[in-house]
């Protein structure tokens, strides 16, 4: 009998892993030993947390926890669990990851990724955002608006007692801004225009899950804090409010529902050799539109945990976006917004991918 003879469906998922084993040149041991996973959440008969393989299969974790033989765990039920008890069920976590290759047939608690509805992997009480923290990005937006400034502008003071400066260091300060957990949407659902808001620009945003409580950490430990990383697009209301009170309105920009897509999957930051070398793209209906890599980042993941850490308690669980590299629609000499029937498909490399189509208010 071969692998997954149950359906045509399933007699394709054997193919599938055959050709990556061969491509790969990896033996059945060593997979099962070394298999990458990503975690996510999913609806199906319930919500679970799942772990994805080769972005394709989806394992219900407290079902194959139950079923296969080895050193079970009390499996936590949701990712805030997950992420928190991780040290303590990573091991388990081989354990299941490996029966998925073993025996003649597909185990029932795996699916197909395409069976099952893909939900935010996290819902963060608060997303911090970066703004401004690729140096293109800043100049670009620079032409268009004062208060980003580039980066020819003189070195900036310290910040006392949150940001202090070391010699040589002419980058600018770090900027952070907050977005709530009501713009969160999952991949695959809907960006909506609100009404009379056309101006939708886009931001595709490597992003990190902070992995254990953080108070005043330094940047050469901020490693240890961070779980994983998964994407944010970071969508913008360009419209603004006329009447230039109290400056640039970021709540007014960043908060609208739909504004979050996040996801769509966390993947542990043991499976991602360097964080800040990942490529990363917006294309908007077929068109480039971003064209970058995290390695352009005026300040990197762990800067950035410093910076926020050092201001309030970061929380198991909570997540920061890193900010959008340069090609942004408002910067351009005719500026691009997204419109109704757009598809936004934000990529970060070895991350995943965040599909999200985009309607106008009224039609989704």
């Amino acid at each position: 009998n071969n692998k997954f003879m149950n359906t045509g469906r399933q007699h394709m998922r054997c193919i599938f892993f055959v050709l990556v084993l061969l491509i790969t040149g990896t033996s059945q041991t060593i997979a099962q030993d070394d298999q990458a996973f990503k975690l996510g959440t999913f609806e199906d008969n319930g919500i679970y947390v799942g772990l994805v393989l080769d972005d394709s299969l989806v394992v219900n974790l407290g079902i194959a926890n139950d079923a296969v033989s080895g050193n079970k765990v009390d499996m936590p039920a949701d990712m805030y669990g997950i992420i928190e008890h991780y040290d303590r069920i990573r091991a388990r976590l081989g354990e299941i990851v490996a029966a998925v290759f073993e025996g003649d047939t597909q185990p029932s608690y795996v699916k197909a990724l395409i069976e099952v509805k893909t939900l935010p992997p996290i819902m963060p009480g608060i997303i911090y955002n970066a703004a401004a923290n690729y140096s293109a990005h800043a100049a670009e937006m620079s032409t268009v608006r004062d208060s980003l400034t580039p980066k020819s502008a003189p070195v900036p003071n310290p910040i006392p007692g949150i940001w202090e400066r070391t010699e040589g260091d002419e980058r600018q300060n770090p900027y952070i801004f907050l977005k709530s957990s009501s713009t969160v949407i999952a991949d695959g659902e809907s960006i909506v225009i609100p009404p009379k808001r056309n101006d939708l620009d886009w931001e595709c945003e490597l992003t990190a899950v902070v992995g254990r409580p953080a108070s005043r950490v330094a940047p050469g430990d901020a490693s240890d804090y961070i779980f994983g990383y998964t994407l944010e697009h970071d969508v913008s209301d360009r419209g603004g409010r006329d009447d230039k009170r109290m400056g640039s309105d970021w709540f007014l920009q960043k908060n609208h529902d739909t504004f979050g897509p996040l996801g769509p999957f966390i993947v542990p930051k043991e499976f991602i050799a360097d964080p800040h070398a990942l490529k990363q793209t917006l294309i908007l209906s077929g068109t480039v539109m971003q064209d970058s890599n995290t390695g352009y980042m005026t300040h990197d993941s762990f800067d950035m945990l410093s910076y926020i850490s050092n201001i309030l308690t970061l929380r198991v669980g909570d997540v920061f976006a890193m900010g959008s590299p340069s090609g942004v629609g408002m910067a351009r000499e005719n500026p691009i917004y997204m419109k109704d029937g757009d598809v936004a498909v934000c990529t970060i490399e070895g991350i995943g991918t965040l599909t999200n189509p985009v309607v106008a208010s009224g039609s989704n």
